[in-house]
């Protein structure tokens, strides 16, 4: 009788023979031999309820395939046909011309930022055959400005803010203005004063601190009494209106450096009611600015007749020991004769 390790060895070789020729004749499953699809079938959930068991089993058996390592996803072949897009209309949109816009038009400039430079000038008739000037500077704000008429110069000086206004007795009855700055930028106003037909008028101008003053005394009046025009009772332009006297209009900036200046006296000669003569002077204060210097200026008068005559005024100032007299020069402007109207 055998023993049990010999029953055991014979059971162990006879298992392995079985399982080499199983091997040798269909090989090892999901280990690279060739497998086809396997179906699984009549799969049941053992631990799902009786109600879903038996909707499993009205379900028709599906078919999954399982891949073994050798099948692999295959790419279409050349022959395939290409895929069609469904053929759909195509719809043109209507444009409306009204709100088309030019692809191809470039874009509006943008507004310029800042503020502009040009110089405006405008003059306009007032009263007294005065003129309204007024001058806009925006990039000359506090600059000096030189006022040219008919012969008349006179230094202003420009607001911070680029503006001046000034009130000038005209000189011509079409009357024109020009104005300059040291750049050479200026401007040119001009306006009709047919008034100026009406008045006498005389100017004295000067350069600088000369010490010169035009004084008018109306009608034989005394000096610094009523009736003595100068620059320290100019007297006023609704006066000369009503007929009654002249009025005294100082121009110039005294404050700029080497200033042009000049005082004008107007009379209504032509609608005065009164009668006599205006005596007119030019009178020189001897300062420590003018004193042993030579003072030189210029007389412009427009006549009621429509003329406008000019003189040269040239003056030896005394030493500096006569500071604070006066120089009184006759002749130098002539007088006005008046008759009531």
């Amino acid at each position: 009788m055998a023993s049990p390790k010999t029953r055991a060895l014979a059971i162990g070789t006879a298992t392995c023979a079985f399982a080499i020729g199983y091997v040798m004749q269909f090989g090892v499953p999901f280990l690279g031999g060739p497998t086809g699809p396997v179906e699984v079938t009549g799969i049941t959930d053992t631990a799902a309820p009786a109600t879903i068991e038996a909707e499993a089993a009205a379900e028709p058996t599906q078919t999954v395939p399982v891949l073994g390592a050798a099948t692999l996803p295959q790419l279409p072949g050349a022959d395939a046909a290409p895929a069609q897009l469904p053929d759909a209309p195509v719809e043109m949109a209507a444009i409306d011309s009204g709100t088309a816009t030019d692809a191809t038009a470039l874009p509006a400039e943008a507004p310029e930022t800042g503020f502009a430079c040009d110089i405006i000038a405008s003059a306009a008739a007032t009263a007294g055959a005065m003129v309204a000037l007024d001058v806009t500077a925006p990039c000359h704000g506090s600059e000096r400005l030189t006022v040219h008429h008919s012969g008349l110069m006179f230094t202003a000086t420009m607001q911070p803010d680029g503006s001046l206004s000034l009130d000038v007795p005209a000189l011509s009855e079409q009357a024109v203005f020009i104005l300059s700055f040291a750049s050479g930028d200026g401007a040119i106003a001009q306006a009709a004063v047919p008034s100026l037909a009406f008045y006498e008028r005389t100017a004295l101008q000067w350069r600088g601190d000369s010490g010169l003053q035009l004084h008018a005394r109306e009608m034989g009046a005394d000096y610094f009494a009523a009736g003595h025009v100068w620059s320290g009772a100019p007297g006023s332009v609704e006066t000369a209106a009503r007929g009654e006297g002249g009025f005294l209009t100082r121009l110039g900036d005294a404050a700029a450096p080497e200033p042009l200046l000049a005082e004008i006296y107007s009379f209504p000669a032509g609608t005065a009611q009164v009668e006599g003569a205006v005596s007119l002077s030019v009178e020189a204060e001897i300062t420590a600015a003018n004193c042993g210097d030579d003072v030189s200026a210029q007389t412009l008068h427009w006549s009621s007749e429509g003329r406008l005559g000019t003189q040269e005024v040239s003056l030896a100032m005394p030493d500096c020991d006569a500071v604070g007299d006066f120089l009184v020069l006759d002749g130098v402007v002539r007088d006005i004769e008046v008759a009531a109207r």
